[in-house]
């Protein structure tokens, strides 16, 4: 998720088989025009990902499915059963399991990313011969985004001696700008999810999920109701994002305000975060990872910072002020560390989360902010530029390779 007020530079299918059943009722018709996301699919870059790691066959397959269903609860159980299934065949292929499906790299996040939205789409274009009611798709499609992004197999082992390590990403974005692009943060939560490493207290599994770039998904609370079950239960936890050029960042705050840039829907909020109980809602919530000890460790090649800088309309006052050192009481938020977007809003309801359960003193978690991963020399042009290259393939590597450095620092240091 980058931060907006720092300038990154250049960023960044053939249309699925429509279902053979007939429609329903004009009465009963809910299908609507596909998304701005699920219109991109259109374009070639996302068709040459797909081709290229074998997922293009993820739709044909689904609308398959599909259409054996001959009832809302069967339609029901092969969504979940396709999206999880999505979730899965992505962390396999990611961590080496199975058949690559092509020559696109394993570490490779788009495929999942462009394979769900031709999920979606057929789901949102569905119209079956049983009637399906706006609600009824609604809730189709809210159970293939929780089950394509790993949010509802987040499962740790019950043996004791074990660590529990929570780690978020993100989809990929600014996709209008190079659509081309990959979300290191996605690419770590498949190459993590349910992998463990050894820490100075013993091993620690990692769970992972995904979280969409789209303002009004978290507004209807899918960070917390995804998290809330969990935090109680994990050692540590950190909301990880794409954010600045050549180096990461702990972010020490994160703050209440939404600053307005177009999410994957092109969509805009300028507005105070919406959380439920906003009367008792915080301007700032703070990171309780141990910074010091991440930043003081050799992590990997790129620089990390404790990041401390916000952006606040202090006591009193009208205009917004770039505070270095953090905020001043009786501030308002106008930007946390890692910015007024979707990955200071994750790390601001993920904090609030963990402090409204009472967890502030004893659960270490926060933002970590990654390098943004950039194409190779040569390779800057979305519109003559290719798909991959072998220094945007290591610049992703290295980056998931840095951030399993920071989450084994940080639980080394966990009680």
């Amino acid at each position: 998720m980058t931060y907006i007020r720092v300038q990154l530079g250049a960023l960044g299918l053939a249309l699925l088989t429509g279902l053979a059943a007939p429609p329903a009722h004009a009465a009963e018709d809910t299908a609507a025009a596909p998304t701005v996301e699920e219109r991109r699919l259109d374009n070639a870059a996302p068709q040459e990902i797909l081709a290229r790691s074998g997922f293009a066959s993820v739709a044909p397959e689904f609308v398959r499915a599909l259409g054996k269903a001959r009832s809302y609860a069967q339609a029901e159980r092969v969504v979940e059963r396709q999206g999880a299934r999505l979730w899965q065949r992505a962390v396999d292929r990611a961590q080496g399991r199975g058949p690559a499906g092509g020559d696109l790299s394993r570490d490779d996040d788009r495929p999942l990313y462009w394979a769900r939205l031709g999920m979606t789409r057929e789901v949102r274009q569905w119209e079956p011969q049983f009637g399906l009611t706006e609600a009824q798709r609604t809730r189709l499609l809210g159970s293939l985004e929780r089950t394509s992004r790993g949010q509802d197999t987040i499962r740790y082992p019950h043996a004791k001696g074990i660590k529990r390590i929570l780690v978020t990403g993100f989809d990929p974005f600014t996709l209008d700008r190079d659509i081309r692009i990959s979300n290191p943060s996605g690419a770590t939560a498949l190459a993590l999810d349910g992998t463990v490493i050894e820490t100075a207290d013993g091993p620690a599994r990692i769970e992972t999920a995904v979280f969409p770039v789209r303002w009004q998904d978290f507004a209807d609370g899918t960070v917390e109701r995804t998290l809330r079950p969990h935090l109680p239960r994990v050692d540590l936890f950190t909301t990880v994002s794409q954010g600045r050029v050549g180096r990461f960042d702990v972010e020490r705050t994160n703050g209440a305000w939404r600053g307005g840039f177009g999410d994957n829907e092109n969509l805009s909020r300028t507005e105070t975060i919406p959380v439920t109980d906003p009367a008792s809602q915080p301007q700032w919530t703070s990171t309780t990872l141990p910074y010091k000890d991440i930043v003081a460790a050799s992590t990997g090649r790129f620089p990390v910072y404790d990041n401390t800088s916000v952006t606040e309309i202090p006591a009193g006052g009208t205009t917004p002020v770039v505070r270095p050192e953090g905020p001043t009481p009786g501030s308002t938020a106008r930007a946390g560390g890692g910015g007024d977007y979707l990955s200071n809003e994750i790390a601001y309801r993920a904090t609030l989360l963990r402090d409204r359960l009472g967890l502030t003193a004893s659960l270490p978690g926060g933002h970590v902010h990654t390098p943004v991963l950039q194409f190779g020399t040569g390779n800057t042009d979305p519109a003559s530029g290719t798909v991959t290259d072998p220094q945007f393939i290591q610049n992703r590597l290295d980056i998931i390779a840095q951030v399993r450095s920071i989450l084994k620092v940080a639980a080394d240091v966990t009680d």
